[in-house]
């Protein structure tokens, strides 16, 4: 079988494997949100995305792992890649006054960033943001509601002229990907809660909000999970503090 047939048929079986229903699990009300900026063609890599699979089992994170392309020249694209994750981390970038972006990258809370692989400074910021009132604090909920998927999210006090995203992740709970070119060529990786498309569903301002969508457009999107993240955003309109999050899995997920 060539190169090309195999990894449709493994991309056409993820698909077929794609459940009908979803639900919301037993989690904190108010987690932190560790997004990995990572890639399939960089070596130093794979520790973060073990630590990212491992943060995905923790009730009091999300965790999302977002495949950029700018590796892609390496000699293998990315099949979880997309110019869209690269350009939520440039956003990031400007945000955090950086000049340039790396990976495995990882941002917490939508404050600070670091090497993914370092878990126990991921801890500890974590940590820290609960300690200093800086962690996310609005209470943001999702579940299920007939066909459609159901947001809540609770009311709180915003600061004058503070802009707030309600923004909205889809993602594959797991990807096992052979890698078959590149600086990680011969192995097989899987990955955790690799986002396959990001939007906005609207504004959020302080005041109680429900939004109700449509769980087909999960399917559609080859994803079997989704979060919501109650984001701050930047006089520069780039993203800034999370306020809250909330993730969905679909049954038997992370």
């Amino acid at each position: 079988m060539n190169r090309l047939s195999r990894r449709t048929l493994l991309a056409g079986a993820a698909t077929l494997a794609l459940p009908a229903r979803l639900q919301a699990q037993s989690r904190s009300t108010k987690p932190a949100l560790v997004e990995l900026f990572t890639s399939q063609g960089c070596s130093s890599c794979p520790p973060a995305d073990a630590v990212l699979s491992a943060l995905a089992q923790d009730s009091d994170v999300v965790a999302l792992a977002y495949h950029v392309d700018y590796w892609d020249y390496l000699g293998w694209q990315d099949t979880l890649g997309s110019a869209e994750n690269t350009a939520r981390q440039y956003a990031y970038a400007k945000a955090l006054g950086r000049r340039s972006v790396y990976t495995p990258q990882a941002i917490v809370n939508g404050r600070r960033h670091c090497n993914g692989a370092d878990r126990t400074q991921i801890a500890d910021w974590i940590a820290g943001d609960k300690a200093s009132g800086e962690a996310p604090s609005v209470d943001v909920q999702l579940e299920m509601r007939g066909e459609k998927i159901h947001l809540t999210v609770a009311g709180a006090p915003l600061e004058a002229r503070e802009v707030v995203h309600v923004e909205l992740a889809l993602f594959r709970s797991k990807a096992e990907i052979e890698i078959e070119r590149g600086e990680n060529a011969g192995k097989t990786m899987v990955y955790a809660n690799a986002v396959s498309g990001l939007k906005t569903l609207g504004i959020w301002d302080g005041k109680p909000m429900q939004i109700d969508w449509p769980e087909s457009g999960l399917v559609a999107a080859n994803a079997d999970g989704c979060a919501v993240i109650l984001q701050s955003i930047t006089a520069a309109g780039h993203p800034g503090a999370v306020l809250g999050t909330a993730v969905m899995y679909r049954h038997g997920g992370a």
